[in-house]
């Protein structure tokens, strides 16, 4: 780090940015002024974008971005702009997106785009690039120099590019759909992931492996929707599930899942922590315990919600974003062992247990003489060999996992990158409102009570806008779907838990927002952008699942839900327009649209909607028999001292005792009076 070097980026919020406010580098934001110097100048622009964990972006940092050389070959033939892309996760999309034509393969981060400074178009693009030749790259100063070169020699070649490059990237944007909507997609996507999924390790395909909890997601409601139930459908879920949390992908120590693992058996992933992944996982993990009863999958979210409470929570209820890969300048350094430190801080008895169910005594799995624990040997077999109860294996491995956990808490910690992001929060709080409801965790509700609180107080304008993001009280950035979507999905959770009417009244506020400014009017489904956003060149509407399920997949689902519990067919209308519009892609790429997906079951087989009328301290008992009679059912319970409620919600009328109401699509049963009939 060149402390002398003090740039534009210091006064940014971004974390990631402020990475590098002390780089040689003179780094602008993206921002106009850094747009007109580049087109004054005739100068090409080098956007760099990456994130705070991301432990690439961190050696390119270190290699190039401090390096005083090669900082002024950056300075002299280029604007340079660093983003991050989870503050500004629109031009990320873009310009992964030209990176995937122009190079014919996926992107990632680092992604180092070179743009026209002109038009914001890009010319060449690429990931990380070593600062002196190796891994098969080139050296990137060796980049910059022809890349500028060409630039300014070929401008005739350019413009061809440039025209080429805009018409692929207008064809990219799906429009409509051109099919007919067809409850065959869900078999075809079922057994697309059937025929994906790795029977011997869990997951879908190979190295590098993702979570995918989307495509979980959907495959554990067909499981559960199926008559009779899907046990195929159940078998990927489960499977995956339990290697994945028997895996290094879990921390086995202090609980939550890093991003994805560099192997097909889950051992070792790369170690940064995203709020994304774990909210996703947290809710999965407890339907699948609802669906199978297994102990593991129960221990799991418990133990993320637990992480994401303890150790990723902001003062005022919020939740901060990532955990860095890296600690002490080393990818994964916080999190490994040596058999020899962990027997000095255990008893003989707790070493006894830990050594052969973490593979303590096989060869080491990382780099060096470290091992990433894992479960190498289940606890049942651990027992058994040392002739035990299973009971007493638990107590020790217990107990040994609170003195690991200790000890690791003295080192030097991964770095925090604490801002709030709206819709990484809404995943969040989903799950831990879905865990405390399945798992009874009051504690759990309680945390998602307080994020949902702390969003709508610190993420939201004067005008009612949705702002992406918080760091240090200053909130900014007006929202993307993604933000509105998840939050959306995450408020009906939490309504499910308890009624708040305040609650309600500010979802279907965001509904509006979402119809007024992101939904596209003429061909269905939902931009990534609002309408007043900035121009940029090219306006996203994806529709397939990323890093996180598809915000139009999460946003048809919610309205469909909230068009259900209202009666509002604007709601519900732009939820089968989103499907409508999506149809070709659903039909073509099946299983790269599991949120999508989840959305289309629902709309062909709606779940009942199951309204109670009552006293508080009955509603408890029926809100549990109407869920034990069908998981799928969406319950709310409304206290007969609430009032004044929108839509169809006013129909149902609270009486002397408990009544439900319960409906399915459009279709209504009489009022039920007793629990007998409601089960």
């Amino acid at each position: 780090m060149h402390s002398a070097h003090h740039n534009r980026l210091a006064a940014e919020t971004s974390p990631y940015l402020r990475q590098h406010a002390h780089n040689p580098v003179d780094w602008y934001p993206w921002c106009q002024e850094a747009l007109d110097l580049a087109r004054r100048e005739d100068k090409p622009i080098l956007l760099s974008i990456g994130y705070s964990a991301c432990h690439w972006c961190h050696v390119m940092a270190h290699e190039s971005f401090e390096d005083e050389d090669t900082a002024q070959v950056m300075n002299g033939l280029f604007v340079n702009i660093k983003v991050d892309r989870e503050e500004r996760p629109d031009l990320d999309k873009i310009y992964q997106l030209a990176h995937q034509i122009m190079a014919r393969r996926g992107g990632g981060w680092p992604l180092t785009v070179f743009l026209n400074p002109h038009n914001h178009l890009p010319f060449f693009a690429g990931t990380y690039f070593p600062k002196t030749a190796r891994y098969q790259l080139p050296g990137f100063v060796t980049v910059m120099q022809r890349v500028a070169a060409y630039y300014h020699e070929r401008k005739d070649d350019l413009h061809k590019h440039h025209d080429y490059l805009a018409n692929l990237l207008a064809t990219a944007q799906a429009q409509d759909g051109g099919v007919p909507l067809d409850p065959a997609v869900l078999d075809q996507a079922r057994h697309a992931l059937l025929d994906a999924f790795d029977p011997v390790n869990g997951g879908f395909g190979g190295a590098p492996k993702f979570p995918q909890a989307a495509n979980l997601g959907f495959l554990l409601r067909r499981a559960e929707a199926d008559a009779p139930p899907d046990p195929d459908a159940l078998a990927v879920v489960a499977t995956s599930l339990a290697k994945m949390a028997e895996g290094g992908l879990f921390d086995q120590i202090g609980g939550g899942f890093c991003r994805y693992s560099v192997d097909a058996a889950w051992r070792i992933p790369h170690f940064e922590k995203m709020l994304y992944d774990n909210g996703a996982l947290l809710g999965l993990y407890a339907a699948t315990h609802r669906a199978t009863g297994l102990p593991l999958f129960r221990d799991a979210a418990i133990a993320t919600a637990e992480w994401a409470i303890r150790e990723m929570r902001s003062p005022e209820g919020g939740f901060y974003a990532a955990l860095d890969a890296d600690s002490e300048g080393e990818e994964g350094r916080y999190y490994l062992w040596t058999p020899a430190q962990v027997r000095a801080l255990l008893g003989p008895e707790e070493y006894a247990v830990v050594e052969p169910h973490f593979g303590l005594d096989q060869r080491p799995n990382f780099e060096g003489e470290a091992w990433h624990v894992q479960v190498a040997l289940p606890l049942p077999q651990v027992a058994a060999r040392l002739d035990i109860a299973v009971d007493e294996a638990e107590r020790r491995l217990a107990a040994a996992r609170i003195k690991l956990y200790a000890a690791r808490e003295t080192r030097v910690r991964p770095g925090l990158d604490d801002k709030l992001l709206t819709a990484w929060n809404g995943l969040m709080i989903a799950g831990l409102a879905q865990a405390g409801r399945l798992l009874e965790r009051p504690d759990f509700i309680a945390a998602a009570e307080q994020a949902f609180a702390c969003l709508r107080r610190a993420c939201v304008d004067a005008d009612g806008h949705l702002l992406a993001t918080d760091k240090d009280g200053k909130s900014r950035l007006r929202a993307y779907l993604d933000d509105y979507a998840f939050l959306l999905a995450a408020g009906l959770e939490l309504l499910q838990c308890r009624w708040q009417s305040a609650d309600l009244a500010w979802l279907l506020a965001l509904a509006d927002r979402l119809l007024a400014d992101f939904e596209d009017g003429d061909h269905g489904g939902f931009f990534f952008t609002a309408r007043d956003h900035e121009t940029l060149i090219h306006r996203p509407k994806s529709y397939a699942d990323e890093s996180m399920a598809s915000g139009n997949g999460v946003a048809a689902l919610a309205l469909l839900r909230l068009g259900c519990l209202v009666g509002d067919m604007r709601y519900t209308t732009a939820a089968e327009r989103t499907l409508v519009s999506a149809a070709t892609a659903l039909d073509q790429y099946p299983h790269s649209h599991g949120a999508l997906l989840t959305a289309l079951a629902e709309w062909f087989e709606p779940p009942e909607c199951v309204i109670l009328r009552g006293q508080p301290e009955a509603l408890p008992l029926w809100a549990a028999t109407a869920r034990q009679a069908d998981p799928r059912r969406w319950v709310f319970s409304i206290p007969n001292d609430i009032g004044d409620l929108p839509g169809d919600l006013a129909g149902r009328i609270a009486e002397a005792g408990e009544v439900a109401y319960v409906c399915t699509g459009t279709a209504c049963l009489p009022p039920i009076r007793t629990l007998a009939e409601l089960g």
